[in-house]
């Protein structure tokens, strides 16, 4: 049974079934080039909040290894997930600046103005990866799926070739499973990892 909070800004109520933590395991198939990358990882998802407007996010994956062997460290994430709406003069930012004017409690109407023609929400995913990209993803959610694509993607100028990358989301039978595809080491954009996590 899925359990909603009650205390949750009316921003965060599409995303609502989202918070918790999330385990369990997936898989890997990606060919660049000459190399196919393959095989089963854990994975660990964690969408939480304090209060504000954002869901705060976290994952961690790991390479499943050969009896006797150490499981492989994959890249980490962590960012924000939100409804995507113009800012206010009542909203913080951008950085440490306060608002200009008095906060208003947003209401369950002010966001069903956020609603698209499609039945959805437009939603503003963005992660930074322990390996140092960082992706700004642009998407919807409508009910319990939603899909997001990268808007840009930034590397450092040691990182490894990343181009672009889309996701998919959906809450199956009390499940979160899951689905990414990306354009990476020179290949074109395609199916990348899968996963069917349960909320722990």
């Amino acid at each position: 049974m899925l359990e909603l909070p009650t205390d949750l800004p009316a921003d965060l109520a599409p995303l609502s079934w989202l918070i918790g933590v999330w385990e369990g395991t997936g898989v890997i198939e990606y060919t660049a080039g000459d190399h196919r990358f393959q095989g089963e990882f854990t994975h660990r998802v964690s969408f939480s909040h304090d209060g504000a407007g954002y869901l705060n996010y976290a994952a961690t994956g790991w390479m499943a290894a050969a009896e006797g062997e150490a499981s492989i460290p994959l890249v980490a994430e962590t960012g924000f997930w939100r409804l995507s709406r113009p800012a206010t003069a009542s909203d913080p930012g951008p950085a440490l600046l306060p608002p200009t004017e008095p906060a208003a409690e947003r209401t369950v109407d002010d966001v069903e103005e956020l609603r698209a023609a499609s039945g959805g929400f437009p939603i503003e995913v963005s992660l930074a990866h322990s390996d140092g990209a960082l992706e700004l993803y642009l998407g919807e959610i409508n009910g319990p799926r939603i899909d997001i694509a990268t808007d840009a993607i930034v590397r450092g100028a040691g990182g490894k070739s990343y181009g672009a990358a889309s996701r998919m989301y959906g809450l199956v039978d009390g499940h979160l499973l899951w689905a990414w595809d990306i354009a990476a080491l020179g290949a074109e954009i395609s199916s990348h990892a899968s996963a069917r996590l349960a909320r722990v």
